[in-house]
């Protein structure tokens, strides 16, 4: 019970953090998608800006570090399973 409640945690946390990396492509200056986007960026940056710290953007431009954040809560959850 407990094991299927972290999973489904970290399965919406890692959708947010997808839905949130996706929506910075888009242009979001004002309105629903902006509300949205904001909301989504005060859950997400704290746990991204952890490996932003780390990380250099690639080029200058690219950031891989949504990727890596994700990498490191699939396996940090999964490990934590197989702990308990």
């Amino acid at each position: 019970m407990l094991t299927r409640l972290i999973v489904s945690l970290a399965d919406v946390y890692s959708m947010l953090i997808f839905v949130y990396v996706m929506m910075s492509w888009l242009p979001t200056t004002r309105g629903v998608l902006a509300d949205i986007y904001q909301v989504l960026g005060k859950l997400c940056d704290p746990y991204l800006n952890l490996f932003r710290k780390l990380i250099p953007p690639i080029g200058g431009m690219v950031d891989v570090t949504p990727i890596v954040a994700l990498l490191v809560l699939q396996f940090g959850v999964r490990l934590l399973l197989i702990l308990i």
